[in-house]
């Protein structure tokens, strides 16, 4: 009784650490990205709240609890008021299975740096991701706005179709390390990253996961200049701050997830091994903030052509070789 009553509390402790960790880390990033844009820009981007902006994530955080909830009449208000949480959660869900360490003891027990180390971990990820989807549906079906229903459709089709190429590519990745675990497959690349051995696969997920969490040039369902805002028009407020923080959560969580499956983890030398999942967390986002800032938004045709008819047939093509390479060397 006792050691199940010391196992929820450390769990639970877990999951508040890792909660608050991720909220912070994404108040911050949107300071790093309105930053960083801005030097590509030649602007200063935020520079009044606090030395060189840093309490704008704060401030931002005021005006939208400040800021009246609104729902639009004839909106759908169960469907309207929820689907924001869906997109947040799932998001935070996600990260519940990234392993940013391993084992310390502590009192004499050994307790995973992990929230929870299940053995299907990858097929959860794909699980919460493929549920965040409804949240984007949801909310612009249920806004009662013809703007918000073509964003919704536009994102329910743009992640489904990005959602198959995104799990094909990391089929090899489970062939190599014989597990879903995620622990077990940072434990796989001892040796070396799986990103070596799998570039094909590194780069269809890359851009597959820029394409699920809607970052420019992947922005379709939201595109400003022919849907004001898409499927998230009608919300203010903290509904609002709830969609813009699932993004962000979505940015941090793929770069775990990323950094998991292709560049080891948190296996690096010197630096304790969460600074280093930390430190390529951070460069996976840097590089989706580089490439907002760098490239123009996909027509919807451009995007279902790219998604559908080179990287699927990239991915399958990568599973083969894969297989094939596999069944020679039996690795």
């Amino acid at each position: 009784m006792l050691t199940w009553i010391a196992g929820f509390i450390i769990l639970i402790v877990k999951l508040t650490i890792v909660l608050f960790l991720v909220l912070f880390i994404a108040a911050y990033l949107v300071w790093v990205e309105r930053k960083f844009l801005a030097r590509l820009q030649i602007r200063y981007g935020p520079n009044r709240a606090g030395t060189f902006g840093l309490l704008q994530p704060l401030a931002d955080i005021v005006k939208m609890i400040a800021k009246e909830d609104t729902v639009p009449d004839g909106a759908d208000r169960a469907f309207f008021l929820i689907a924001p949480a869906v997109v947040a959660m799932t998001a935070f869900l996600m990260f519940s299975v990234v392993p940013f360490g391993e084992e310390i003891t502590l009192w004499g027990h050994k307790i995973p740096l992990v929230v929870t180390d299940l053995n299907i971990g990858l097929l959860f990820v794909f699980a919460m991701s493929s549920l965040s989807i409804y949240g984007v549906a949801l909310g612009g079906w249920a806004s009662n706005s013809k703007y918000g229903l073509l964003g919704g459709i536009r994102g329910a089709a743009q992640m489904i179709s990005y959602e198959l190429s995104l799990g094909l590519s990391l089929i090899p990745v489970v062939m190599m390390a014989h597990s879903f675990s995620m622990v077990d497959i940072v434990q796989s690349q001892q040796r070396y990253p799986f990103i070596i051995f799998q570039p094909l696969a590194f780069l269809i997920f890359v851009i597959s996961a820029m394409a699920e969490s809607k970052r420019t040039p992947f922005d379709l369902p939201e595109a400003e200049s022919e849907l004001i805002a898409g499927y998230h028009t009608e919300y203010s407020g903290m509904r609002f701050g709830l969609f813009f923080l699932g993004e962000y959560v979505h940015i941090i969580v793929f770069g775990g997830i990323l950094s998991v499956l292709f560049l080891g983890g948190w296996r690096g030398p010197f630096l304790p091994p969460f600074v280093w999942l930390f430190i390529k967390i951070m460069l996976v986002a840097l590089f989706m903030i580089w490439v907002r800032g760098t490239l123009p938004r996909l027509r919807y045709d451009q995007l279902m052509v790219l998604g559908w008819k080179v990287l699927i047939p990239l991915a399958l093509i990568n599973i083969l070789v894969t297989g094939a390479v596999g069944a020679v060397f039996s690795f």
